[in-house]
């Protein structure tokens, strides 16, 4: 079944993985020729303001993901189920990294691509979802981690209505990974989740 007739609109936003060729706006700077050996390492600062804080993620892994049909909705409830692997490679000295998320199911296949970038400026992430079904991107969702658990928001729209977005992503061990997101119709009061990934390295003496 073509993954198109499982009412799937959602899934633009769901689809949480990743690999392809983007232009990218990368500013870059010269290091001082005087700098001092007091001065912070690059990967030290990096790892201080969050720059880094996907290297564990590096690597090959098992994809467990549940996805909800139709989210925010007054239909009954169908969870769709999909296994597979997705893969996470570093770009730009990890500045930013791309994943590819490749889960087929009884339902039908989702293959998606998940761009991250850094901005230094405003030391956040940025996440775009890519749906490799129809080549849209959709809006960002901005945010980082703090004592292992990422958070990530963002606006979009459901429907014609808009709504919040909210993305988590909870690092539990070197070698496991759940994912969460979770759509707002009422501006961030209530939440409902509508897509669970529990991710496992294949590789177990992968980057961490």
């Amino acid at each position: 079944m073509n993954i198109r007739t499982l009412r799937t609109v959602p899934y633009r936003r769901i689809l949480v993985t990743f690999l392809a060729v983007l232009p990218l706006i990368v500013s870059t700077s010269a290091s001082a020729s005087g700098a001092t050996s007091t001065a912070p390492s690059p990967s030290s600062a990096g790892a201080a303001d969050g720059q880094r804080d996907f290297d564990w993620e590096v690597g090959t892994w098992n994809t467990e993901v549940r996805v909800l049909a139709d989210p925010l909705s007054e239909t009954q409830d169908e969870w769709l189920r999909f296994d597979g692997t997705s893969v996470v490679r570093p770009l730009l000295d990890q500045r930013a990294n791309v994943v590819e998320l490749k889960v087929a199911g009884p339902t039908g296949r989702i293959e998606a691509l998940n761009m991250r970038l850094y901005e230094p400026q405003a030391k956040r992430w940025s996440l775009t979802f890519i749906n490799i079904r129809d080549g849209l991107l959709t809006p960002a969702v901005y945010g980082g981690f703090h004592d292992r658990v990422g958070e990530f928001y963002g606006d979009d729209q459901l429907g014609g209505r808009p709504i919040k977005v909210r993305f988590l992503i909870n690092r539990q061990g070197p070698d496991k990974a759940k994912f969460e997101q979770a759509f707002s119709a009422d501006n961030g009061v209530t939440w409902e989740t509508n897509w669970f990934a529990v991710d496992r390295r294949i590789d177990p003496h992968g980057p961490q």
